[in-house]
């Protein structure tokens, strides 16, 4: 039997004590996170549709049916236009806000505020309001119609037809309403980088003759890629699950011009009952999002220590 000394003993109870610490957390994630996780993957290559049966083994029958349907590459795509529409706005535009309000004037407190409001309401009560905006009589159309811009309004959540031939209008409509809630999380982000900068690089730079815009261009911009990098990631991870906007407005319609990948994945699982189906549909999300948050960990190795 070993035997270990009182000065061994202490080093070991030393190099215990933090995993000590974090097990009881790591059980709850096991419980559930992991496990579900685990039972999920394999779930994927059966069959399970009745759920009063056990699952049966076939494979990768799922994965051939995901290949060859139609509606989940139509979904994947509108993902991606998801991604490609919202990203740049909320990397860019957040920014810009978050510049302004670091302004020293008054009532700038009260400006932040009022960005920052979108964030801590309900999305569902922000869909609600904003499918009453969006509807045939609603104010958006109303106003359109005063102005006469759009003399019959604009059907936001209710036609398939697309903008440029490339965006379908619904799916736009939702893009805007994830934009709107989410500039005023990501402009605190930006704002705590921007607090981080010393003011004396600026007033370093106007000596050099940078200011106004340049300032910018030359500080601000290069000071804060680890903040854009952070953003870019985040909000790409977030647009990639998209689902309580699209739930609460449109149900994924018309014809499935706004169905995205998360709410395809629920459409299965909870609507159809193809609960292997929906986990293999889940699965795919899943090495989406890994690749992001890979991404994330390689930005941030090369250009700053924030993580997420």
């Amino acid at each position: 039997m070993i035997q270990l000394s009182s000065k061994n003993w202490i080093l070991l109870k030393q190099r215990l004590t933090p995993y000590l610490f974090l097990l009881p957390a790591l059980l709850l994630l096991g419980l559930t996170v992991f496990w579900p996780t685990l039972q999920a993957f394999y779930l994927s290559f059966t069959s399970y549709e009745d759920i009063a049966q056990p699952p049966q083994w076939i494979g990768f029958a799922n994965f051939l049916k995901l290949w060859q349907d139609a509606v989940f590459w139509k979904t994947l795509t509108n993902t991606f236009l998801y991604l490609v529409g919202v990203v740049p706005i909320l990397v860019i535009a957040p920014l810009g806000l978050a510049i302004l309000v670091n302004q020293k004037l008054r009532g700038m407190n009260w400006l932040r505020t009022a960005y920052y409001i979108p964030v801590i309401i309900s999305m569902v009560v922000a869909g609600i309001a904003w499918k009453w905006l969006y509807a045939e009589n609603g104010l958006l159309n109303q106003l359109l119609k005063t102005f006469g811009i759009f003399s019959e309004g604009i059907p936001w959540l209710t036609s398939p037809a697309k903008i440029l031939g490339i965006l379908p209008i619904s799916l736009a409509s939702v893009m805007a309403v994830t934009i709107w809630k989410g500039l005023g999380y990501y402009m605190v982000i930006y704002l705590a980088g921007l607090q981080s900068i010393p003011a004396d690089v600026y007033e370093a730079a106007a000596i050099d003759g940078s200011d106004g815009i340049h300032k910018h261009l030359d500080i601000t911009i290069p000071l804060m890629k680890p903040y854009l990098a952070l953003v870019a990631v985040i909000s790409a991870i977030s647009a990639t699950k998209v689902f309580e906007e699209v739930y609460v407005m449109t149900q994924g319609g018309p014809l499935d011009s706004s169905k995205t990948i998360v709410y395809y994945l629920y459409e299965q699982a909870f609507t159809n009952i193809e609960l292997s189906y929906a986990c293999t549909i889940g699965l795919v999300l899943f090495l989406i999002i890994l690749a992001l948050s890979i991404l994330q960990l390689a930005i941030n190795r090369q250009g700053g220590n924030i993580t997420l």
